[in-house]
């Protein structure tokens, strides 16, 4: 009798969405992912229309969103994917290019996962899809202080943030508070820890908590609602 093959025990494939309005950034794109033995490209779509109803057909684990495309720019197709209210929201990263779109801030709150330089190599893109597959939030330190400078007009809070400003603090100790700002500055864990002495386990852990508290899925939405209610302004 033949004994039956080994169980694997590796996961299944990352399903990856491609979605720009250029057939040759989606082929370099489709080349990329397709090469890694962890992930799979389930489809590809050349505009935002297109984008939205490939992602419920196709259920990917990960939306590449360009921003600007005909008929449906990526900041809505992100919006109707991962906005609130949407169901099994596959997570979003936006890959657009600083210089000309001026809109990431946008894209985040409509509920984009991260975002990444269209001129990012290779390695820096598939580690982004594994990153923000896995969870987490694709915001790096170094490009957060670059949003924070580009949009600090653009985030400065309105008038109306104080009651949700104030929501915010009854929810969070003075620590997690501490931590948030942190965030919203562009710190990475590890220099986190270091401001508030402690280790960078024990502010995975608060940072966790926050996320829990405030009902945020990750960490690009505590950094927009940090800006949105006051807690940080982008002023210096």
């Amino acid at each position: 009798m033949t004994p039956a093959p080994p169980a694997s025990d590796a996961p299944p494939p990352i399903r990856v969405l491609v979605c720009d309005d250029q057939a040759l950034v989606r082929t370099g794109y489709v080349t990329i992912f397709s090469a890694q033995p962890d992930m799979e490209v389930v489809g590809e779509a050349e505009n935002g229309r297109e984008a939205v109803e490939a992602a419920r057909r196709l259920r990917p684990d990960v939306v590449v969103m360009d921003i600007r495309m005909p008929l449906l720019d990526g900041i809505e197709a992100t919006r109707q994917l991962a906005g609130p209210g949407a169901e099994s929201a596959p997570r979003v990263m936006v890959v657009t290019t600083f210089n000309v779109d001026a809109y990431v801030y946008d894209a985040l709150r409509a509920g984009a996962s991260g975002f990444l330089l269209k001129d990012a190599p290779p390695a820096t893109l598939v580690s982004g899809i594994r990153t923000v597959a896995a969870g987490e939030a694709l915001l790096a330190p170094a490009v957060t202080r670059h949003l924070i400078g580009h949009f600090a007009e653009h985030l400065r809070p309105a008038d109306t943030a104080r009651p949700a400003r104030d929501d915010v603090v009854r929810a969070l100790t003075p620590r997690e508070l501490e931590v948030l700002e942190s965030i919203a500055e562009g710190l990475s864990n590890a220099e986190i820890a270091a401001r508030l002495f402690i280790t960078p386990e024990t502010v995975k852990t608060y940072v966790s908590r926050i996320l829990t508290k405030l009902g945020l899925r990750d960490r690009v939405q505590a950094v927009v609602l940090a800006y949105r209610v006051g807690l940080v302004t982008g002023t210096g």
